[in-house]
């Protein structure tokens, strides 16, 4: 199970990194190299959620629950990449979707599975609305995150770097609404997408229940 989950996940990252370094070949120029460390970022909470599965003190999965609810926003964030679409020389531009597309999709797919991981590790300690809650928590979080992201130009890692900016933003948002339209609207836009993407994951094996349970136990 291990072997089939590493070998998936990689086999999809090097179809990606294939169409990045053939478009670096055919145009002699190394545009989108940021797919490579945006892809990377999305790893990270799969990564995260993947050792949860073996943590059995609270004290080892608070440190590993924290850390991937703050890269778990990088994952499905590669979809915006999609904002960086436009006719440049050298190749038809259906290549370029279908790069920027495929970046995409496997990121958000490194997401899923992170945030299925997650969810089953609660299910199987807390009650089962608390998983609920929390990973609709998780996406109204993830959403403002790609907010902050594309839009503020702020990384995961600017709560440690740079934290009263970053805070600053945050509650400058919080505490007027109305006056940042834009803001909700990714917010809730990018967490509904979220949301309707994981309810799909989630109850994918519900026509084949002997496989996996909806509450996540095998």
């Amino acid at each position: 199970m291990v072997f089939r989950f590493l070998i998936v996940n990689s086999l999809a990252f090097l179809w990606c990194a294939s169409l990045l370094l053939y478009r670096w070949q055919s145009s002699g120029s190394t545009n989108f190299r940021f797919l490579i460390w945006n892809i990377f970022l999305a790893g990270l909470p799969l990564g995260a959620a993947f050792l949860l599965k073996w943590a059995r003190r609270w004290s080892l999965a608070l440190p590993l629950l924290a850390f991937w609810l703050l890269f778990y926003p990088n994952a499905p964030y590669v979809i915006t990449d999609l904002i960086h679409l436009r006719v440049l020389p050298y190749l038809p531009i259906w290549f370029d979707v279908l790069m920027i597309g495929s970046f995409a999709l496997v990121s958000l797919l490194y997401g899923l599975q992170s945030l299925d991981l997650v969810h089953d590790w609660l299910a199987q300690r807390l009650p089962h609305w608390f998983g609920w809650c929390f990973v609709t928590v998780a996406l109204l979080l993830s959403g403002f995150g790609i907010y902050l992201g594309r839009f503020l130009r702020w990384n995961s890692w600017d709560i440690v770097k740079k934290p009263d900016g970053l805070m600053q933003d945050i509650s400058s948002r919080l505490l007027d609404l109305h006056g940042y339209e834009r803001t909700w609207g990714v917010t809730l836009g990018f967490a509904g997408l979220q949301f309707v993407a994981y309810l799909m994951w989630r109850f994918r094996l519900s026509l084949n229940p002997e496989v996996k349970t909806t509450d996540g136990h095998e």
